[in-house]
């Protein structure tokens, strides 16, 4: 049972307030055309100054403004968290916890390329936040992705990773955590009320895309329909449970084949995409077609509901893209890349 009252009412005016605040396209554009110098500046009058300044002593140019970004994004997080409550607290929880997946993930990556902990707390885990300690804890104490798994046991998450042979490697695990993200998502929206019922729907979207882009992704590597199969997530309405078995053996045709079934979806804005895939040779425009999709859904639902999780959610998205978008500007101006490539692949 979960106890207290949910607070929608305020919920959704500190997150309206929240996002008002984050950095539009206009101004995503005119950084691009920034120096590294510049940058660094405009991120922390941008709202990240706080994070910045923490971690000036240790880190400068792009390494800074990453750092900054992630335990930005990570205090952010946390402060939603506070200022809800009761079963709107439990269906923003829902959405959110797919950051302690994605750390997990981290542990297991970095075990399994043997990174050491300077270059994990360098790069990804930065050890100023008091968050990332236990995952940090989880690399230095594990030597192998058998330990790591074990050390994550105490965890909610743990029991996805409970059942892997010891010799499974890193793509097993990662399939594990993904397939239980969303199997325990999906189980904890099934009531009727319209929050659950869109979450629902959006969580079941969100599953289709990742297979989506899985079965595109197997037929550029030459994956075998079985270690595609074993990659697909079973939830999704365009590709159901009972369609994976199916959707396993298609290639990018008989993809779309089984997308034109569905009225609701735009199957030549997909197919589109994927012609621009193969002109580039790489799947950015069809992640990029995907994630406006989810976009979209979540800003018309949170205003059709406004006393719900979902505006909340909707910022939350809203800020994970403000943090992605300026993680992909400071990685590209400080690799030289031109403006209009970077502006093509902002979300």
């Amino acid at each position: 049972m979960i106890r207290g009252s949910s607070n929608p009412s305020m919920a959704a005016a500190r997150a309206k307030s929240r996002k008002s605040s984050l950095i539009d396209r206009t101004r995503m554009r005119q950084l691009i055309q920034q120096t590294p110098e510049q940058l660094a500046a405009s991120v922390a009058d941008s709202g990240y100054r706080n994070e910045i300044d923490i971690y000036a002593a240790r880190h400068t140019g792009s390494d800074l403004i990453e750092m900054a970004l992630t335990h930005n994004l990570e205090k952010e997080l946390a402060s939603v968290m506070q200022f809800c409550s009761g079963r709107l607290k439990e269906q923003v929880r829902i959405y959110a916890g797919r950051f302690s997946y994605q750390n997990a993930k981290i542990v297991l990556r970095a075990i399994s390329t043997e990174a050491s902990i300077e270059e994990v707390t360098h790069a990804v885990l930065p050890e100023e936040n008091e968050i990332n300690a236990s995952w940090i804890d989880m690399i230095r104490d594990s030597n192998t992705l058998a330990e790591a798994a074990s050390a994550m046991r105490r965890l909610p998450l743990g029991k996805a990773l409970s059942d892997i042979d010891e010799e499974a490697d890193l793509s097993t695990y990662e399939d594990a955590l993904d397939l239980h993200y969303f199997r325990s998502a999906l189980s904890a929206v099934k009531g009727m009320d319209p929050s659950d019922r869109v979450l629902r729907n959006h969580l079941q979207m969100e599953i289709d895309h990742r297979n989506i882009l899985n079965i595109l992704e197997a037929r550029n590597l030459g994956m075998s329909d079985e270690d595609l199969r074993s990659a697909l997530i079973p939830g999704g309405r365009l590709i159901s449970s009972n369609q994976l078995n199916s959707a396993s053996t298609a290639d990018s045709n008989g993809l779309l084949e089984m997308l034109r079934r569905f009225s609701g979806f735009d199957a030549a804005g997909l197919e589109e995409a994927m012609q621009e895939s193969t002109r580039l040779r790489t799947l950015d425009p069809v992640v990029l077609w995907l994630h406006e999709r989810e976009q979209k859904y979540l800003q018309r639902m949170s205003y059709l509901h406004p006393l719900s999780a979902l505006p909340v959610i909707n910022f939350i998205s809203l800020k994970v893209k403000e943090v992605n978008n300026l993680r992909l500007i400071v990685r590209g101006v400080s690799a030289g890349l031109p403006a209009e490539v970077l502006e093509a692949h902002i979300l």
